[in-house]
């Protein structure tokens, strides 16, 4: 290439770089500073801001009644994903651990699986007021999620629970019998 033609066309290339230098850098620039690191990478700005409306679902008042008997049918009702015997997930698995570590006796338990309801699955969230699934009812009243269950159990506050509404096989406490005096 002769010396002319690379005049040439570094008089044309210049501009160029130099506009776009001057306005995109000092913008670049500006967006990764004014934003954390991860967001600029991900989602602009104004989509992070954006809160999405959440449609209101209101349960109806048949789908409220079916759902207060499914609740006080049993001493204790489960509504989980899977069976006792073939939890779906981990929640579900550690909440019927910790019920069988407190000796619940089967036929005080309902379960309820929630993949096999869509309806059931919304309806319960709605009627709980309690977002994640599994959820435990003790005498008709919500108790909670496996992370309160959890806490409960390793307070101690479960047991009593369970204990005051008559729902664990726990031994009474043993009667203290005096050995025999044995005469020698």
């Amino acid at each position: 290439m002769s010396a002319s033609m690379l005049r040439l066309a570094s008089k044309r290339v210049a501009p160029v770089v130099r506009r776009s230098a001057t306005t995109s850098a000092p913008t670049l620039a500006r967006s990764i500073s004014s934003r954390p690191l991860f967001a600029a990478r991900t989602l602009p700005r104004p989509t992070l801001l954006r809160r999405t409306p959440t449609l209101a679902r209101s349960i109806t008042d048949q789908a409220r009644a079916e759902l207060d008997k499914m609740v006080k049918g049993a001493p204790l009702v489960l509504f989980m994903k899977g069976t006792p015997q073939v939890p779906q997930c981990g929640f579900s698995r550690a909440v019927v651990q910790v019920l069988d570590l407190h000796d619940v006796p089967p036929e005080k338990v309902h379960t309820y699986n929630i993949l096999e309801d869509e309806e059931l699955r919304n309806d319960i969230k709605e009627y709980s007021e309690w977002p994640t699934i599994p959820q435990v009812y003790v005498n008709g009243e919500f108790v909670g999620g496996c992370d309160i269950i959890i806490s409960m159990h390793q307070s101690g506050q479960l047991a009593e629970l369970l204990a005051q509404h008559g729902l664990t096989n726990a031994p009474k406490e043993a009667e203290v019998v005096e050995p025999e005096k044995q005469s020698s």
